[in-house]
Protein backbone atom coordinates (compact mmCIF):
# COMPACT_ATOMS: atom_id res chain seq x y z
CA UNK A 1 0.00 0.00 0.00
CA UNK A 2 2.90 2.39 0.61
CA UNK A 3 4.53 2.10 -2.73
CA UNK A 4 0.88 3.67 -4.16
CA UNK A 5 1.15 6.91 -1.98
CA UNK A 6 2.70 9.87 -2.81
CA UNK A 7 5.16 12.10 -1.70
CA UNK A 8 2.08 14.43 -0.18
CA UNK A 9 0.33 11.24 1.33
CA UNK A 10 3.27 9.45 2.98
CA UNK A 11 4.00 12.94 4.56
CA UNK A 12 0.03 13.33 5.34
CA UNK A 13 0.05 9.76 6.89
CA UNK A 14 3.52 10.39 8.72
CA UNK A 15 1.85 13.78 10.70
CA UNK A 16 -1.12 11.74 11.34
CA UNK A 17 0.90 9.07 13.08
CA UNK A 18 3.38 11.56 15.08
CA UNK A 19 -0.07 13.91 16.13
CA UNK A 20 -1.52 10.31 17.29
CA UNK A 21 1.16 8.59 19.63
CA UNK A 22 2.34 11.53 20.94
CA UNK A 23 -1.11 13.68 21.76
CA UNK A 24 -3.54 11.17 22.70
CA UNK A 25 -2.73 9.87 26.20
CA UNK A 26 -0.90 6.54 26.38
CA UNK A 27 -2.41 5.28 28.57
CA UNK A 28 -5.81 5.27 26.75
CA UNK A 29 -4.47 4.47 23.89
CA UNK A 30 -2.98 1.08 25.87
CA UNK A 31 -6.47 0.49 26.79
CA UNK A 32 -8.15 0.56 23.68
CA UNK A 33 -5.03 -1.47 22.28
CA UNK A 34 -6.22 -4.67 24.51
CA UNK A 35 -9.56 -4.54 24.40
CA UNK A 36 -10.07 -2.90 27.68
CA UNK A 37 -13.47 -1.26 28.34
CA UNK A 38 -12.95 2.19 27.83
CA UNK A 39 -14.96 5.07 30.35
CA UNK A 40 -17.02 8.14 29.41
CA UNK A 41 -13.89 10.00 30.53
CA UNK A 42 -11.69 8.23 27.98
CA UNK A 43 -13.72 8.04 25.14
CA UNK A 44 -14.43 11.85 25.86
CA UNK A 45 -10.74 13.26 26.35
CA UNK A 46 -9.73 11.46 22.96
CA UNK A 47 -12.83 12.29 20.95
CA UNK A 48 -12.30 16.56 22.46
CA UNK A 49 -8.24 16.21 21.74
CA UNK A 50 -9.36 15.15 18.23
CA UNK A 51 -11.90 18.09 17.86
CA UNK A 52 -9.49 20.54 19.55
CA UNK A 53 -6.73 19.46 16.24
CA UNK A 54 -10.00 19.63 13.98
CA UNK A 55 -9.64 15.98 13.13
CA UNK A 56 -13.40 14.64 14.94
CA UNK A 57 -15.35 15.21 11.89
CA UNK A 58 -13.21 15.37 8.68
CA UNK A 59 -15.41 13.98 6.36
CA UNK A 60 -18.56 16.61 7.28
CA UNK A 61 -18.70 19.56 5.35
CA UNK A 62 -15.79 22.17 5.50
CA UNK A 63 -18.52 24.85 7.45
CA UNK A 64 -19.20 22.14 10.12
CA UNK A 65 -15.75 21.33 10.86
CA UNK A 66 -15.32 19.00 8.08
CA UNK A 67 -11.74 18.71 6.52
CA UNK A 68 -11.05 19.78 3.13
CA UNK A 69 -8.76 16.21 2.87
CA UNK A 70 -9.15 13.70 -0.39
CA UNK A 71 -10.76 10.28 0.27
CA UNK A 72 -7.06 8.94 0.59
CA UNK A 73 -6.29 11.31 2.83
CA UNK A 74 -9.58 10.51 5.38
CA UNK A 75 -8.52 6.95 4.75
CA UNK A 76 -4.90 7.40 6.01
CA UNK A 77 -6.32 9.66 8.55
CA UNK A 78 -8.10 6.59 10.40
CA UNK A 79 -5.95 3.82 9.47
CA UNK A 80 -2.78 6.07 11.71
CA UNK A 81 -5.59 6.52 14.13
CA UNK A 82 -6.67 2.42 14.82
CA UNK A 83 -2.66 1.83 14.22
CA UNK A 84 -1.96 3.93 17.12
CA UNK A 85 -4.65 2.46 19.29
CA UNK A 86 -6.62 5.99 19.20
CA UNK A 87 -10.14 5.43 20.18
CA UNK A 88 -12.12 6.64 17.42
CA UNK A 89 -14.35 10.02 17.68
CA UNK A 90 -17.20 8.60 19.01
CA UNK A 91 -19.39 6.99 16.24
CA UNK A 92 -23.31 8.12 17.12
CA UNK A 93 -22.00 12.22 16.69
CA UNK A 94 -19.27 11.74 13.97
CA UNK A 95 -20.35 8.88 11.40
CA UNK A 96 -24.03 8.57 11.90
CA UNK A 97 -26.46 11.49 13.38
CA UNK A 98 -23.63 14.28 12.09
CA UNK A 99 -23.96 13.51 8.23
CA UNK A 100 -27.78 13.30 8.60
CA UNK A 101 -28.12 16.56 9.89
CA UNK A 102 -25.72 18.17 7.47
CA UNK A 103 -27.49 16.41 4.70
CA UNK A 104 -31.20 16.48 5.50
CA UNK A 105 -31.83 19.17 8.29
CA UNK A 106 -32.94 22.54 7.92
CA UNK A 107 -30.30 25.22 8.42
CA UNK A 108 -31.48 26.21 12.06
CA UNK A 109 -31.35 22.30 12.61
CA UNK A 110 -27.83 22.78 12.06
CA UNK A 111 -26.59 25.19 13.76
CA UNK A 112 -28.84 24.40 17.04
CA UNK A 113 -26.98 20.64 16.82
CA UNK A 114 -23.84 20.40 14.48
CA UNK A 115 -20.98 22.37 16.54
CA UNK A 116 -22.31 20.57 20.10
CA UNK A 117 -22.15 17.60 18.31
CA UNK A 118 -18.96 17.65 16.59
CA UNK A 119 -17.42 18.97 19.70
CA UNK A 120 -18.91 16.27 22.29
CA UNK A 121 -20.89 18.81 24.10
CA UNK A 122 -23.89 16.70 23.26
CA UNK A 123 -23.19 12.45 23.32
CA UNK A 124 -25.53 11.18 21.25
CA UNK A 125 -26.96 7.70 20.95
CA UNK A 126 -29.10 5.48 18.52
CA UNK A 127 -32.39 4.32 19.25
CA UNK A 128 -33.25 1.92 15.85
CA UNK A 129 -33.50 -1.70 17.20
CA UNK A 130 -36.68 -2.71 18.69
CA UNK A 131 -36.87 -6.15 20.57
CA UNK A 132 -39.23 -7.29 17.43
CA UNK A 133 -37.14 -4.86 15.11
CA UNK A 134 -34.09 -5.90 14.37
CA UNK A 135 -32.79 -6.63 10.93
CA UNK A 136 -36.30 -6.33 9.95
CA UNK A 137 -35.91 -2.70 10.95
CA UNK A 138 -38.82 -1.29 9.00
CA UNK A 139 -41.19 -3.09 11.39
CA UNK A 140 -40.26 -1.06 14.28
CA UNK A 141 -43.24 -0.43 16.23
CA UNK A 142 -42.28 3.02 18.67
CA UNK A 143 -45.14 5.35 18.00
CA UNK A 144 -45.03 9.28 17.76
CA UNK A 145 -48.80 10.56 17.47
CA UNK A 146 -48.30 14.41 16.75
CA UNK A 147 -50.27 16.53 19.48
CA UNK A 148 -50.58 20.45 18.57
CA UNK A 149 -46.38 21.57 18.46
CA UNK A 150 -44.70 18.19 20.09
CA UNK A 151 -45.22 14.51 19.64
CA UNK A 152 -45.84 12.05 22.14
CA UNK A 153 -43.59 9.30 21.69
CA UNK A 154 -43.96 5.18 22.96
CA UNK A 155 -42.64 2.24 22.66
CA UNK A 156 -38.70 0.67 23.50
CA UNK A 157 -35.66 0.62 21.94
CA UNK A 158 -32.63 -2.18 22.51
CA UNK A 159 -29.52 -2.49 22.46
CA UNK A 160 -28.48 1.20 22.59
CA UNK A 161 -25.19 1.48 22.84
CA UNK A 162 -23.40 3.79 25.48
CA UNK A 163 -26.91 5.04 26.48
CA UNK A 164 -26.40 5.89 29.98
CA UNK A 165 -24.03 8.38 28.68
CA UNK A 166 -26.04 9.69 26.08
CA UNK A 167 -27.75 13.44 26.40
CA UNK A 168 -29.81 12.75 23.65
CA UNK A 169 -31.17 10.14 20.81
CA UNK A 170 -31.46 10.51 17.84
CA UNK A 171 -34.62 7.34 17.24
CA UNK A 172 -36.73 6.23 14.53
CA UNK A 173 -40.43 6.49 14.87
CA UNK A 174 -43.64 5.35 13.39
CA UNK A 175 -45.65 8.03 12.55
CA UNK A 176 -47.76 6.87 9.73
CA UNK A 177 -49.38 3.28 11.44
CA UNK A 178 -51.93 3.31 7.73
CA UNK A 179 -48.52 3.77 5.34
CA UNK A 180 -48.84 1.08 2.45
CA UNK A 181 -45.79 0.20 3.14
CA UNK A 182 -43.76 -0.12 6.56
CA UNK A 183 -41.11 1.92 5.13
CA UNK A 184 -43.05 4.71 4.41
CA UNK A 185 -44.52 5.78 8.06
CA UNK A 186 -41.50 5.90 9.80
CA UNK A 187 -39.35 9.52 10.75
CA UNK A 188 -36.22 10.65 12.69
CA UNK A 189 -36.87 12.20 15.76
CA UNK A 190 -34.44 14.09 18.25
CA UNK A 191 -35.15 13.08 22.06
CA UNK A 192 -33.10 14.31 24.68
CA UNK A 193 -32.55 11.76 27.10
CA UNK A 194 -33.61 13.82 30.62
CA UNK A 195 -37.28 13.75 29.00
CA UNK A 196 -39.73 13.14 31.64
CA UNK A 197 -40.77 9.14 30.34
CA UNK A 198 -37.85 7.98 29.11
CA UNK A 199 -35.77 5.19 31.12
CA UNK A 200 -33.09 3.97 30.88
CA UNK A 201 -32.51 0.20 31.87
CA UNK A 202 -28.40 -1.81 31.54
CA UNK A 203 -28.06 -4.98 29.10
CA UNK A 204 -25.36 -7.16 31.09
CA UNK A 205 -23.46 -8.80 28.03
CA UNK A 206 -21.41 -11.96 28.22
CA UNK A 207 -18.40 -10.53 28.66
CA UNK A 208 -19.76 -8.74 31.70
CA UNK A 209 -19.72 -5.60 30.20
CA UNK A 210 -22.03 -3.22 30.51
CA UNK A 211 -22.19 -1.60 27.01
CA UNK A 212 -25.60 -1.47 25.85
CA UNK A 213 -29.04 -0.84 27.20
CA UNK A 214 -32.50 -0.91 26.89
CA UNK A 215 -34.45 2.45 26.88
CA UNK A 216 -38.34 2.85 27.19
CA UNK A 217 -40.60 5.92 25.77
CA UNK A 218 -43.90 6.52 28.25
CA UNK A 219 -45.81 9.70 26.67
CA UNK A 220 -42.53 10.75 26.03
CA UNK A 221 -43.06 14.45 24.71
CA UNK A 222 -41.05 15.92 22.08
CA UNK A 223 -41.09 19.16 20.53
CA UNK A 224 -42.20 19.10 16.68
CA UNK A 225 -38.80 21.31 15.82
CA UNK A 226 -37.49 18.00 17.05
CA UNK A 227 -38.07 16.13 13.88
CA UNK A 228 -35.10 15.77 11.10
CA UNK A 229 -36.20 16.76 7.59
CA UNK A 230 -39.69 15.67 6.54
CA UNK A 231 -42.27 13.40 8.53
CA UNK A 232 -42.83 10.18 7.08
CA UNK A 233 -38.99 10.14 5.36
CA UNK A 234 -37.10 8.76 8.44
CA UNK A 235 -36.57 5.19 6.27
CA UNK A 236 -34.37 7.60 3.56
CA UNK A 237 -32.23 8.99 6.54
CA UNK A 238 -31.97 5.58 7.89
CA UNK A 239 -30.46 4.40 5.23
CA UNK A 240 -27.89 6.94 4.69
CA UNK A 241 -26.94 7.00 8.18
CA UNK A 242 -26.42 2.89 7.70
CA UNK A 243 -24.22 3.44 4.75
CA UNK A 244 -22.37 5.84 6.29
CA UNK A 245 -21.94 3.68 9.27
CA UNK A 246 -20.68 1.06 6.72
CA UNK A 247 -18.06 2.65 4.84
CA UNK A 248 -16.45 2.99 8.48
CA UNK A 249 -16.71 -0.59 9.75
CA UNK A 250 -14.17 -2.08 8.28
CA UNK A 251 -11.34 -1.37 10.82
CA UNK A 252 -8.34 -2.07 8.90
CA UNK A 253 -5.72 -0.61 10.68
CA UNK A 254 -7.26 -2.55 13.76
CA UNK A 255 -6.88 -5.77 12.59
CA UNK A 256 -3.83 -4.92 11.03
CA UNK A 257 -2.35 -3.98 15.10
CA UNK A 258 -4.39 -7.19 16.31
CA UNK A 259 -2.69 -9.42 13.85
CA UNK A 260 0.70 -8.31 14.68
CA UNK A 261 -0.01 -9.06 18.32
CA UNK A 262 -1.03 -12.46 17.05
CA UNK A 263 2.47 -13.24 15.24
CA UNK A 264 3.89 -11.39 18.47
CA UNK A 265 2.37 -13.43 20.98
CA UNK A 266 2.75 -16.71 19.31
CA UNK A 267 6.41 -15.91 18.85
CA UNK A 268 6.53 -16.55 22.57
CA UNK A 269 4.06 -19.63 23.00
CA UNK A 270 6.80 -22.63 23.41
CA UNK A 271 5.93 -25.72 21.26
CA UNK A 272 7.98 -28.27 20.26
CA UNK A 273 11.45 -27.65 19.65
CA UNK A 274 10.37 -23.74 18.48
CA UNK A 275 7.39 -21.38 19.10
CA UNK A 276 3.82 -21.61 18.45
CA UNK A 277 4.63 -19.40 15.40
CA UNK A 278 6.82 -22.13 13.66
CA UNK A 279 4.10 -24.42 13.37
CA UNK A 280 2.98 -24.49 9.21
CA UNK A 281 -1.08 -24.28 10.39
CA UNK A 282 -0.86 -21.43 11.79
CA UNK A 283 1.49 -19.55 9.44
CA UNK A 284 -0.96 -20.21 6.78
CA UNK A 285 -4.11 -19.24 8.73
CA UNK A 286 -1.96 -16.03 9.42
CA UNK A 287 -0.98 -15.89 5.69
CA UNK A 288 -4.54 -16.05 4.27
CA UNK A 289 -5.63 -13.32 7.29
CA UNK A 290 -3.04 -10.92 5.57
CA UNK A 291 -4.23 -11.65 1.77
CA UNK A 292 -7.77 -11.26 3.04
CA UNK A 293 -6.93 -8.14 4.53
CA UNK A 294 -5.05 -6.41 1.87
CA UNK A 295 -7.79 -7.14 -0.30
CA UNK A 296 -10.24 -5.48 2.04
CA UNK A 297 -7.96 -2.63 2.25
CA UNK A 298 -7.81 -2.16 -1.50
CA UNK A 299 -11.84 -2.34 -1.19
CA UNK A 300 -11.87 0.48 1.63
CA UNK A 301 -10.22 2.36 -0.52
CA UNK A 302 -12.22 1.64 -3.91
CA UNK A 303 -15.04 2.61 -2.05
CA UNK A 304 -13.83 5.42 -0.58
CA UNK A 305 -13.17 6.98 -3.64
CA UNK A 306 -16.37 6.35 -5.38
CA UNK A 307 -18.49 8.12 -2.58
CA UNK A 308 -19.39 11.37 -3.78
CA UNK A 309 -21.40 14.31 -2.20
CA UNK A 310 -21.41 12.54 1.45
CA UNK A 311 -23.48 9.74 -0.32
CA UNK A 312 -21.39 6.12 0.35
CA UNK A 313 -21.29 4.17 -2.28
CA UNK A 314 -23.64 0.99 -2.30
CA UNK A 315 -20.40 -1.19 -2.36
CA UNK A 316 -20.45 0.00 1.45
CA UNK A 317 -22.35 -3.48 2.62
CA UNK A 318 -19.08 -5.14 1.13
CA UNK A 319 -16.75 -3.74 3.92
CA UNK A 320 -19.21 -4.24 6.79
CA UNK A 321 -19.94 -7.75 5.42
CA UNK A 322 -15.86 -8.70 4.97
CA UNK A 323 -14.38 -6.21 7.19
CA UNK A 324 -16.85 -8.21 10.65
CA UNK A 325 -15.86 -11.22 9.13
CA UNK A 326 -12.07 -11.08 9.35
CA UNK A 327 -12.31 -9.28 12.43
CA UNK A 328 -13.95 -11.62 14.18
CA UNK A 329 -11.48 -14.65 12.52
CA UNK A 330 -7.86 -12.60 13.80
CA UNK A 331 -10.00 -12.60 17.38
CA UNK A 332 -10.46 -16.09 16.77
CA UNK A 333 -7.16 -16.54 16.56
CA UNK A 334 -5.75 -14.67 18.82
CA UNK A 335 -7.99 -17.04 21.41
CA UNK A 336 -6.36 -20.31 19.48
CA UNK A 337 -3.06 -19.11 20.35
CA UNK A 338 -3.65 -18.25 24.06
CA UNK A 339 -5.27 -21.55 24.28
CA UNK A 340 -6.52 -22.92 28.07
CA UNK A 341 -4.84 -19.71 28.80
CA UNK A 342 -7.77 -17.53 27.30
CA UNK A 343 -10.63 -19.16 30.02
CA UNK A 344 -8.61 -16.90 32.99
CA UNK A 345 -10.74 -14.29 32.87
CA UNK A 346 -10.26 -12.59 36.12
CA UNK A 347 -6.63 -11.49 37.94
CA UNK A 348 -4.74 -13.19 40.47
CA UNK A 349 -2.63 -15.54 38.96
CA UNK A 350 0.62 -15.31 36.16
CA UNK A 351 -1.89 -15.92 33.07
CA UNK A 352 -0.60 -12.84 30.53
CA UNK A 353 -2.69 -9.93 30.14
CA UNK A 354 -3.50 -10.75 26.52
CA UNK A 355 -4.11 -14.36 26.66
CA UNK A 356 -6.90 -13.37 29.52
CA UNK A 357 -8.80 -10.53 27.73
CA UNK A 358 -8.93 -12.66 24.51
CA UNK A 359 -11.92 -14.52 25.05
CA UNK A 360 -14.08 -11.41 25.94
CA UNK A 361 -12.92 -9.48 23.70
CA UNK A 362 -13.54 -12.51 21.16
CA UNK A 363 -16.95 -13.05 22.44
CA UNK A 364 -17.75 -8.82 22.80
CA UNK A 365 -17.10 -8.97 18.47
CA UNK A 366 -19.37 -10.86 17.70
CA UNK A 367 -21.41 -8.29 17.38
CA UNK A 368 -19.40 -7.17 14.80
CA UNK A 369 -21.64 -9.16 12.48
CA UNK A 370 -24.74 -7.93 13.36
CA UNK A 371 -24.68 -4.00 14.03
CA UNK A 372 -24.86 -1.71 11.71
CA UNK A 373 -26.69 -3.98 9.62
CA UNK A 374 -26.36 -7.89 9.95
CA UNK A 375 -23.88 -9.97 7.34
CA UNK A 376 -27.13 -11.81 6.58
CA UNK A 377 -28.63 -8.72 5.57
CA UNK A 378 -26.05 -7.61 3.60
CA UNK A 379 -25.67 -10.87 1.48
CA UNK A 380 -29.23 -9.64 0.06
CA UNK A 381 -28.32 -5.99 -0.44
CA UNK A 382 -25.08 -7.35 -2.49
CA UNK A 383 -26.74 -9.80 -4.45
CA UNK A 384 -30.00 -7.25 -5.40
CA UNK A 385 -28.37 -3.80 -4.86
CA UNK A 386 -24.91 -4.14 -6.48
CA UNK A 387 -24.56 -7.85 -8.89
CA UNK A 388 -28.54 -7.21 -9.99
CA UNK A 389 -29.67 -10.84 -8.70
CA UNK A 390 -33.48 -11.23 -8.42
CA UNK A 391 -34.70 -13.40 -5.31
Amino acid sequence: MERGLSAQDQQFRQEMREFFTTQIPQEIRAKAHTGEELTKDDIATTHRLLHAAGMAVPAWPVEWGGKDWSNRQRYLWFDELQLAGVPAPLAFNANMIGPVLATFASEEMKARFLPPTAALDIWWCQGFSEPEAGSDLASLRTTAVRDGDEYVVNGQKTWTTLGQYADWIFALVRTDPAAPKPQQGISMLLIEMTSPGVTVRPIQLIDGGHEVNEVFFDNVRVPADNLVGEENHGWDYAKFLLGNERVGVAPVGWIKRKLADVKAHAAQVAEGEGTLLDDPLLAARIAELECDLAALELTVLRVAANSHHGKPDPASSILKLRGSQIQQDVLELMVDVAGPASLAWEPGDDTPDWARRSAPVYLNFRKASIYGGSNEVQRSVISSGILGLKG
